[in-house]
């Protein structure tokens, strides 16, 4: 009798002891869940993050470095157990990364080479920008320059050609001799690589002084009074004022060749060449789409980032400076991570 009741009583404990672990079991760190909702009128985006795998890693163009790393910063205000990585380099950095799977996305402001997709390059476009041609705000022929731009055919016989050498040869007074000393990029990116299919050409072909990155190249022109260089806009002018960065002037493109900067060619301010680029009258290149390009369709909390930036992460655009694709392309890019 007593060891049929002390049976009944481990039973008891024992069925107690499995209900109370089915309800209060705790969650492993596998399983630790994050739900999100998009802002009100976007997309809605509910991400499940491991915190295992809560790092994404970016790397690559300068261009497109201070929008991804502002996306990062407002991403992770959301989903705080997430990591966003964000390194420059260039473009080719970038590429190479993505396609090698050293990081979660390369960002790449250039177009993308069928070889590159082919070795399995998998491109999402996610904003605008351009770049633009800069010379020192010292420079003696600025003051005609502003008024007058130069043409597509006088960038093409200094950079290319190299039989436009002189100051006064680039505006049409021989009498300035001052030798140009122009500025490219030495490393493989997408600003020289925009810059010379501007150009009629690839990046090879840009004749000059090679200088490393985005920053680089803008000091070496800040510190020539006769540099020329060519920048991402958002490197020449200033984020918050807009205005040119201290030491350097943008030169207008003389679009219509009529020897005077028309006011919708006039692009001495960010706002003034945003507009330019959205009127169509700035030219495309060196307007370009930056990328952000993954090893092959992007999944898991990679692809939930990507989504954000192109439906809750658009509206940061103006903020940092760059431009929102079209309606149509966002939808059309935003079908390439559903």
């Amino acid at each position: 009798m007593k060891r049929t009741f002390l049976i009944i009583i481990l039973i008891t404990i024992l069925t107690g002891a499995l209900l109370s672990g089915c309800v209060d079991n705790p969650k492993t760190e596998d399983q630790t869940t994050t739900a999100v909702t998009a802002s009100p009128g976007s997309t809605a985006v509910q991400t499940a993050v491991s915190a295992k795998e809560g790092t994404i890693s970016l790397s690559g163009a300068w261009a497109l470095y201070p929008m991804a790393v502002r996306w990062g910063e407002e991403f992770q205000k959301l989903h705080p157990e997430v990591r966003i990585e964000v390194s420059a380099g260039g473009a080719g950095k970038g590429m190479a990364d993505a396609i090698g799977g050293l990081v979660d996305i390369g960002m790449v402001s250039r177009d993308i080479d069928p070889s590159e997709i082919a070795k399995g390059a998998y491109p999402i476009g996610v904003t605008k920008d351009a770049v633009v041609p800069t010379i020192n705000a010292n420079n003696p022929a600025a003051q005609d320059i502003l008024k007058t731009g130069i043409k597509r055919k006088t960038f093409v016989d200094i950079y290319i050609n190299e039989t436009v050498k002189t100051w006064g040869e680039a505006i049409g007074k021989p009498e300035l001799k001052q030798e140009i000393h122009k500025y490219t990029r030495s490393d493989a990116a997408g600003a020289p690589e925009i810059w010379a299919k501007y150009l009629g050409k690839k990046q090879e072909s840009l004749k000059g002084t090679g200088v490393y990155g985005d920053p680089g190249l803008l000091a070496a022109v800040q510190k020539d009074p006769l540099g020329l260089g060519y920048n991402n806009y958002n490197y020449a002018l200033d984020m918050k004022t807009g205005l040119p960065i201290p030491g350097i002037q943008v030169i207008p493109f003389d679009v219509n060749e009529n020897g005077i900067v028309d006011p919708d060619e006039d692009i001495s301010t960010k706002e003034k060449t945003i507009a330019a680029i959205k009127k169509g009258v700035f030219p495309h290149p060196p307007a370009r789409v930056e990328y952000f390009v993954t090893k092959g369709k992007p999944t898991g909390l990679t692809a939930e980032f990507i989504k954000w930036t192109l439906t809750d992460g658009q509206k940061f655009l103006d903020e940092v400076g760059y431009i929102e694709l079209s309606k149509e392309a966002l939808d059309s890019e935003l079908k390439k991570v559903e």
